[in-house]
């Protein structure tokens, strides 16, 4: 059995609150985006996990695709045996698209799909968030407004299909703990719960991603290409996450031109 797990972006990000349990309390937007790993599933003797595509580093027991069925298969013995994992990566690895996370997600829902395990949407996002604070978002997987470590969500009536998307990944890894330390938390600017309502042409002057300025002042050409965008039509640009993506949000049919000496892999989506 197959499945497509699939990327997000943050569109706005405050991070309002050190909490006492080492976490932080944040605001943002979680927007589903095509860009797409595969995985696949086959029932084997004994769990392996083969890769393919981008490099994945570390011992595969590390990651959460086999996190996922480790969860699984502990609580359901009988009913999730050994696998052999397939998991093409087409996703850029910490770029703040959440693709790790949407694999983990996807994974539960394989599993239970595959081995009839009748788990409930609510039974699933805890699993998830046992993964990880954004993994809940890939179960419900389409636009929500999320809170505390992330995963309070809730939808909200945003559709950007008369838009185009362009994505630029530079190859820089910025780790998360990291970009964390840079901030001083502080109120929200924006209600992102509103933003449907907020014509996207005025983003720009209410939704912000919080770690953009320290990340920019470590990393410029990060800073320079969110500025290429905007010169170059974008209605509204912004850092996804942590970074390193930037994304810029077009009229239909429009992008920019990013040049090849930002050593970035790019996606474009209409």
């Amino acid at each position: 059995m197959i499945c497509f797990p699939n990327a997000k972006i943050n569109i706005g990000l405050f991070v309002t609150e050190k909490r006492s349990d080492g976490y932080h309390n944040l605001e943002t937007i979680f927007y589903p985006i095509p860009l797409k790993d595969a995985l696949e599933i086959i029932p084997s003797a004994q769990t392996d996990m083969i890769t393919h595509g981008l490099n994945i580093n570390g011992n595969p027991q590390d990651n959460l695709v086999w996190k996922a069925w480790a969860l699984l298969q502990k609580d359901f013995p009988e009913k999730v045996p050994g696998i052999t994992i397939h998991l093409l990566k087409k996703i850029p690895m910490g770029a703040g698209m959440g693709g790790g996370s949407s694999d983990g997600a996807h994974m539960l829902q394989l599993l239970n799909k595959a081995f009839a395990l009748q788990l409930s949407v609510p039974q699933l996002m805890d699993y998830a968030l046992q993964l990880g604070s954004d993994c809940p978002f890939f179960i419900h997987n389409q636009a929500c407004f999320a809170k505390g470590r992330g995963e309070q969500l809730s939808p909200v009536s945003l559709d950007l299909k008369h838009y185009s998307l362009q994505i630029i990944c530079p190859s820089l890894h910025i780790a998360t703990a990291v970009a964390f330390s840079q901030l001083q938390p502080k109120a929200a600017a924006y209600d992102l719960s509103t933003i449907a309502s907020l014509p996207i042409d005025q983003w720009k002057n209410h939704v912000f991603n919080d770690f953009e300025p320290a990340i920019f002042a470590a990393y410029p050409l990060l800073k320079n290409i969110k500025d290429t965008l905007y010169e170059q039509g974008a209605v509204y640009a912004a850092m996804s996450g942590t970074g390193s993506t930037l994304y810029g949000i077009f009229e239909k049919g429009k992008k920019a031109n990013i040049g090849a000496d930002t050593a970035a892999e790019q996606y474009y989506f209409e």
